[in-house]
């Protein structure tokens, strides 16, 4: 037992829990619950955390965001088809793999848990995740903030037996919960009927979703327990689903709370001591500034999503208009020692509002939703502490968000799409490209008249042989989009400059542009990554553009090309120039 572990942990129970715990005998618990799982791996409790200057990346780290069936074949488990897929189509094109739930759930595509330690029986077994993680690393999400209403915990509440009678968070219905910030517009508190009569029990997202009540100390070692199963099964990477919302208290919006920040900070405690390869994440879609906070210290989450880009990039796009894009930019500040960005355009999710909340102007916001309608998508509301609704997110696959401008659609669909992910994989951080991305898939209406849920626009599940037939068409856009964004990834791979840790700097030219400039850790290469947002050829004498020199090559040139006197840029033509 390390002395240095144990202090860590209590101090940060501490920071939980207040006076109103034994802080150091849930902190022995903890410590425990580490010395178990280093027992069982071969590994030991580290006698000094580990610095937080550890290197945890490079250019070469890319994920696939997917979820455990998005490809499938009759006769086969989705999880070993998956992973052929990746095997045989992205083994040099990425070397990471974001699985979303893929443990028995009751509704939303995975994210209302029935058991965290099984894999889905229609889906897989471990074995079949362990053969995805023998070849790419493995992302893996902790759903924390609740569970689905079959898991066991919840029955066993239901029940009343013990110790679960305390796993979930009772609320007088007469109580006054108009502070609680709320990402769904549906109510809070849902009854149940329990052996002890109804009681109305705390549900953020849904009445199937059931949040659980980490004042309870058990709730917290549960899940000390199962974060280390993950790890145990070969988790890189781990999500934290939702976080933001873990910690309640009644008289406040019962976000980004102390406790809750405190948290966080544990779960990363834990993994400097026993596992420092593992990277953690935290997934709050909220205002910018919100978000940045996981940080903390350099002492919360390794990566947190860059929220507010996939809004700005799609306005910037949609508008031909890159000023508001290249302000947020280079707002962004430094990043604190050992953390990082995921930078992503589109995943299982829709497309957030919230983080743009000071951002764009409430027009420029309206006017993108009413763009996204006419090109087949919805918007998904929340509610207000006023009684009021407010766009949440936007529910459209990317390549069809691209089909057009606010005038309407146009023929640059392709074009424009590509320049969305050039202008991601520009950013400092770690790219995530969703599968639904990499393969065009269009809007899935069908789907969603299937679920009666809007979000299962943008969560299609490809037959193997018709997602194939696609790809190796190459007059198709699955196949155009396909090999033209696999091709930009191997070339990202191998660029000093893109590394997560390089230096970012936006250069501001005109509204018609976004233009990053990376510079390498040794100062040996400069990219310049500039993106044309419009409709219109730009011809750009370098003698105007000034902060570009002749005979910086284009990387994703098809053919060698050095840039002499004039760069012209065709619409929605992305460049990377580098000195090398």
């Amino acid at each position: 037992m390390t002395q240095a572990a144990l202090d860590q942990f209590t101090q940060r129970v501490t920071e939980i829990y207040g006076d109103a715990q034994n802080n150091q005998q849930i902190a022995r618990e903890i410590l425990t619950i580490c010395q178990c799982f280093a027992d069982k791996t071969s590994r030991s409790v580290l006698e000094v955390p580990t610095a937080t200057g550890h290197k945890r990346w490079s250019e070469e780290d890319i994920i696939l965001i997917t979820y455990g069936n998005s490809v499938q074949t009759a006769d086969e488990m989705p999880l070993k088809t998956l992973s052929d897929f990746l095997r045989e189509r992205l083994a040099d094109v990425i070397n990471s793999v974001h699985i979303l739930p893929f443990f028995p759930y009751s509704s939303d595509d995975g994210f209302s848990v029935i058991d965290y330690r099984q894999v889905h029986p229609d889906w897989g077994t471990w074995e079949d995740v362990a053969s995805i993680a023998d070849n790419f690393d493995l992302m893996i999400d902790l759903v924390i903030n609740h569970c689905s209403r079959e898991n066991l915990w919840f029955i066993d509440y239901i029940g009343n037996r013990e110790p679960y009678t305390d796993y979930f968070i009772e609320v007088d219905p007469a109580t006054d919960v108009s502070l609680v910030t709320r990402p769904r517009n549906t109510p809070l508190l849902t009854p149940v009927h329990t052996h002890r009569g109804v009681r109305h029990v705390w549900a953020t997202f849904s009445e199937d979703q059931i949040d659980l009540n980490f004042a309870n100390p058990e709730v917290l070692f549960e899940f000390v327990k199962i974060y280390l199963f993950y790890i145990e099964q070969g988790a890189r990477f781990i999500r934290l689903d939702a976080v933001a919302f873990l910690w309640k208290q009644l008289g406040t919006t019962c976000l980004h709370l102390s406790q809750t920040h405190a948290a966080v900070k544990l779960l990363r405690d834990i993994v400097n001591f026993v596992a420092p390869e593992v990277v953690v994440i935290t997934e709050t879609n909220v205002p910018v500034k919100e978000n940045l906070s996981y940080f903390g210290n350099s002492d919360e989450a390794h990566m947190v999503y860059q929220f507010g880009l996939p809004p700005l990039v799609l306005h910037a796009l949609n508008r031909g208009n890159a000023s508001f894009l290249s302000d947020w930019a280079d707002a962004i500040p430094p990043l604190p020692e050992g953390c990082s960005y995921l930078n992503f355009t589109a995943s299982h999710d829709g497309i957030g509002v919230r983080p743009v909340e000071g951002l764009l102007p409430e027009r420029e916001v309206q006017d993108l939703i009413d763009s996204m309608h006419r090109f087949g998508g919805f918007v998904s509301m929340k509610a207000n502490s006023d009684g009021s609704e407010s766009p949440y997110e936007i529910n459209i696959t990317l390549f069809d968000a691209c089909m057009g401008t606010r005038r309407g659609p146009d023929h640059h669909q392709v074009q424009r799409f590509l320049c969305s992910q050039a202008i991601m994989l520009a950013m400092q951080g770690i790219p995530a490209v969703y599968i639904h991305s990499l393969t065009a898939s269009p809007n899935d209406l069908e789907h969603v008249e299937q679920t009666g849920r809007t979000r299962s626009i943008n969560r299609r599940i490809w037959e193997e042989h018709e997602l194939e037939y696609l790809l190796s068409n190459p007059v198709t856009p699955q196949a155009e989009v396909f090999t033209e964004l696999t091709r930009m990834l191997r070339i990202r791979r191998a660029q000093p400059a893109f590394s997560p840790d390089a230096r970012q700097d936006v250069v501001k030219i005109n509204t018609d542009l976004f233009i990053l400039k990376r510079t390498s850790e040794d100062n040996s290469q400069r990219i310049f990554a500039i993106s044309n947002v419009t409709e219109r050829i730009l011809k750009l004498p370098l003698a105007t553009l000034g902060f570009l020199e002749n005979g910086l090559s284009d990387l994703l040139a098809h053919e060698k090309r050095i840039v002499e006197d004039e760069l012209v840029l065709y619409p929605y033509q992305t460049v990377w120039l580098s000195n090398t």
